[in-house]
């Protein structure tokens, strides 16, 4: 993926909803510049007690490129406990996940990563693209064993937005897991993951909006949207 936009210090605010628009998890979309690449950081603190914590560096010299990714998921709103992570260079991978019976699992091996995997990276990505345009990325799916498939980001229209009194307009674009061969044991299963969908403003300076999807394989269905700050009474 060209860069268009270069990232830098950012700070955002996240609020995880339900299906129904229940609050269940809060939490920051951390970026800072680190060892001459950028690291992002989005960890979600849930009121049940469990935690998403998604972490990736890198770089963006003319394309963006992933250095290395770790992803940890634990508590009561996950089917399993899950801590992955990747590195580009030397090109290896660990997973460790924990069922809900205590038992552990740890594998560990080589992967080779395509130049497009953009894990943990999706919204910058969107940021990125030309209004309108279609694109296909590579992600890696831990089913636990981690896979390497793409994902197809469409357009789907536009959408008015408040930010105050002030009409915008979100762009819309459905994200589609092309799983090829995993897809009839998927099927099977009944485990094939649903189109995800991502808004973002698309406009001279781009910005995300909202995202709906399951953060885990197999999991709910869930809305990530910026917010703000409240004061207590």
């Amino acid at each position: 993926m060209t860069v268009r936009f270069t990232e830098g210090m950012v700070r955002g605010f996240l609020v995880l909803k339900d299906e129904t628009g229940n609050r269940i998890a809060s939490g920051d979309f951390l970026q800072l510049p680190k060892d001459g690449g950028i690291k992002t950081r989005i960890v979600l603190y849930f009121k049940d007690g469990s935690l998403h914590d998604e972490t990736v560096i890198f770089s963006q010299q003319r394309h963006f490129l992933l250095r290395s990714y770790r992803l940890i998921q634990k508590g009561k709103s996950f089917d399993q406990d899950l801590d992955v992570s990747l590195e580009r260079s030397p090109g290896t991978y660990r997973v460790r996940v924990k069922g809900k019976d205590g038992r552990e699992k740890v594998m560990q091996g080589e992967l080779e990563l395509p130049p497009d995997v953009y894990n943990g990276m999706v919204p910058t990505v969107m940021k990125n693209l030309v209004k309108g345009n279609s694109e296909t990325i590579h992600m890696v799916a831990f089913t636990p064993t981690p896979r390497v498939v793409e994902l197809e980001m469409s357009p789907s229209g536009e959408n008015k937005i408040l930010i105050g009194d002030v009409e915008k307009t979100a762009n819309h674009y459905v994200l589609k897991p092309k799983l090829g061969l995993l897809r009839l044991p998927a099927a099977l299963l009944g485990k094939s993951p649903p189109d995800n969908h991502i808004w973002t403003l698309m406009d001279e300076v781009p910005a995300f909006v909202k995202f709906v999807g399951p953060l885990a394989t197999g999991g709910p269905v869930w809305r990530i949207e910026l917010t703000s700050p409240s004061w207590p009474k």
